[in-house]
């Protein structure tokens, strides 16, 4: 008999219906932060390097908590990282609206939402699909929990326009503070069961999974590719609406941007995750990449209108975060389910390294150049990078040999997942 079939599992429509709930609000939330860039400097005075670097510090503070997040996940389950997320959240959240100073909005908009973050997304919730969901379905799942977090993105960068028309960007920044809050009672659809350890089933330490999968090319490979990920998609979410309304563009084609943006890429992760069954992933990924050039230079090349960002934006969503499922599938492949948070978040810190020098650099070589030329041509040159880098990635299962048992997990459901992924 499999140990995989006899440990008790959650239903995969719970952990898709809650995992999806908590990916809306956390990716939602942050992905109209690029709204408040305009009306923060011009209120406090300060330049858009200031806000740039804050966000930048967010983006790598995400990355870099990322795999303690993801560790801690595997070890005690996702329950108290969402609940210890959802507090930082909302705590960022505030003191990014009281924020005087370059320094405070650093520490609150960068170093505690990029903490709440990292415990709020796809390090702890794809840990969670990957334990809980069997393999056949498993990039699947990963593609519905991208696509509800692509669909947050879409409902909530109108609301959070909306907030801040209505309210004042301040105001506006209390309200989704206390939405943050929500994702703590979803944390308990994921509290996964807690059984004794199963006998006789590969088990790595923590180092040992480590070393294992620094040493081995496809993980290095996943990782520089994801770097250039975070560096695109941050860069133009960030500063596409500044971006336009310096061409003379109203505020509502970026607000509209953004929301295409969101609505798109509910169909491109899915499709990912989808297409991640039935085609090798490292193709897909390369795809991805390539097309993202395509698009931007497409883009810099048409005359600017409402229509023409319309449907770069659409275009964009579509390649926005399609690149997470195949991503996250091929690390749960190659190395299997024990450490899945861990290393997840490990591969996420290179996309956070990606996102700080992308938005960073937007806000620097603008200030610089008074321009966002240079930016947008290091984005299309990446891409190709990217798309070659990703094609000799390997996606079968690693050989091993066996191993002393150094960590006895409480999950079953993960130990039995590493069985049968390493089978």
């Amino acid at each position: 008999m499999n140990p995989a079939s006899t440990a008790p599992r959650l239903s995969m429509m719970q952990v898709l219906l809650c995992g999806a709930a908590i990916v809306t609000l956390s990716m939602g939330i942050r992905h109209g932060f690029g709204l408040w860039l305009q009306p923060i400097t011009m209120d406090r005075g300060w330049t858009r390097e200031t806000f740039a670097f804050a966000l930048a510090i967010q983006n790598l503070a995400w990355g870099l908590a990322g795999p303690l997040a993801g560790m801690l996940a595997d070890k005690y389950g996702a329950f108290r990282v969402l609940v210890a997320g959802a507090v930082l959240y909302a705590l960022g959240l505030v003191l990014m609206a009281m924020a005087t100073s370059g320094l405070a909005f650093t520490g609150s908009a960068g170093v505690l939402l990029g903490m709440a973050q990292a415990g709020t997304t796809y390090a702890v919730i794809y840990g969670v699909i990957a334990r809980q969901v069997d393999p056949a379905k498993r990039s699947w799942a990963m593609g519905v929990a991208a696509a509800a977090g692509s669909f947050g993105q879409f409902l909530m960068v109108p609301v959070e326009n909306w907030l801040i028309g209505t309210w004042g960007w301040q105001n506006a920044l209390f309200v989704l503070g206390c939405l943050a809050l929500a994702i703590a009672p979803l944390a308990v659809g994921l509290k996964e069961p807690k059984v004794a350890p199963a006998a006789g089933l590969h088990k790595q330490s923590v180092g040992a999974a480590l070393k294992e999968a620094f040493a081995y090319p496809s993980f290095r490979l996943l990782m520089a590719g994801y770097f250039v990920c975070g560096f695109q998609v941050v860069f133009i979410g960030v500063h596409l609406p500044s971006y336009l309304k310096d061409n003379g563009l109203s505020p509502g084609v970026a607000t509209t941007a953004l929301a295409l943006i969101g609505l798109f890429n509910v169909f491109g992760t899915y499709a990912a995750g989808s297409l991640g069954q039935r085609l090798a992933k490292r193709h897909i990924l390369a795809a991805i990449y390539l097309l993202r050039a395509v698009a931007i230079v497409l883009f810099l090349a048409a005359p600017l209108t409402p229509w023409s960002v319309y449907v770069f934006a659409s275009v964009m969503g579509l390649l926005w975060l399609s690149t997470v499922p195949p991503t996250n599938a091929i690390v749960a492949q190659i190395f299997g389910v024990q450490f899945m948070g861990m290393l997840g978040g490990f591969v996420f810190l290179s996309h956070q390294v990606g996102s700080f020098l992308g938005v960073w650099l937007g806000g620097v070589l603008y200030d610089a150049t008074g321009s966002y030329d240079v930016v947008w041509w290091i984005a299309v040159a990446l891409g190709v990078f990217a798309a070659l880098i990703n094609l000799p990635v390997r996606e079968s299962p690693i050989r091993r040999e066996p191993i002393t048992v150094f960590w006895s997990s409480t999950f079953a459901s993960s130990s039995a997942g590493v069985a049968a992924d390493s089978s």
